[in-house]
């Protein structure tokens, strides 16, 4: 069953996450429709900024669905599981389209992870931010001790994680992890949109990959798609290419 929908506004995609039941949790069939997602995405240019959203007003997403990890061994457990969820995630933070969370309710575990690989968050006030793996004797697997500290004080995820802390939307918006608190986050989230889609989308693509550098997100290949980007826009490349199918040697113009 498809749990993860895509659905295209113009050109806006929104990811809708849909098991209320149990209040949004992630399971393995669920991370493959959201990696699928994804690619989908990325190679449709008609689709400039994406909206992570969730069914129901009680949960965002409270984590990874126990019944699908909590029978895996050890070896399995940490190469597959947690890995490819990884991979899944980092995917999302690397989109070259802007992205936001709409927390429409509690965040925890997974589901804080998620929405922390998106750009931007808005959430509803009655809203909380949660890492509590180690009361079920695990631990934050998918960028929670990581890429959740570049957004929030190393104190407050200390909180969260070693003392089983959770966060309410005020406090999450005076750290500034979240834009706005809002009853309707929706709302706030398609006018954020409705103003990204006024930007160049070319320049905001470019501008994303410099910021994911800066931030350490994949600097390697964000630094080398910049690169590429301005060396395909040269005379020299478009010699080359034309030499080469010609088979005779090039005379780069150095433009």
């Amino acid at each position: 069953m498809n749990r993860i929908h895509l659905i295209r506004n113009g050109a806006v995609a929104e990811l809708r996450l849909d098991n209320p039941d149990k209040m949004n949790a992630l399971s393995s069939e669920m991370l493959g429709q959201l990696a699928s997602h994804l690619d989908a995405i990325e190679r449709d240019a008609d689709l400039r900024a994406v909206m992570l959203t969730a069914e129901g007003d009680r949960a965002f997403c409270t984590g990874a669905d126990i019944n699908s990890w909590g029978d895996l061994g050890a070896a399995e457990f940490a190469r597959h599981w947690v890995r490819d969820g990884h991979r899944i995630f980092d995917r999302l933070a690397r989109m070259s389209k802007p992205t936001v969370a709409v927390l429409n309710g509690h965040a925890f575990g997974g589901g804080l992870e998620l929405a922390t690989a998106c750009d931007i968050r808005v959430m509803a006030p009655t809203g909380a931010l949660a890492l509590p793996e180690a009361g079920i004797g695990i631990v934050p697997g998918w960028s929670g001790t990581q890429r959740l500290l570049r957004l929030l004080p190393e104190p407050v995820v200390r909180e969260m994680a070693l003392f089983g802390h959770r966060i309410k939307a005020d406090r999450a918006l005076a750290y500034g992890f979240v834009a706005a608190v809002d009853p309707d986050p929706r709302n706030v989230a398609e006018r954020l949109l409705d103003r990204a889609l006024t930007l160049s989308p070319r320049a905001v693509e470019v501008t994303k990959w410099m910021l994911n550098a800066a931030e350490g997100e994949d600097r390697g290949a964000m630094i080398e798609a910049l690169g590429s980007a301005a060396i395909s826009a040269s005379d020299d490349r478009a010699e080359g290419v034309t030499a080469f199918r010609e088979k005779r040697k090039p005379h780069f113009p150095g433009r």
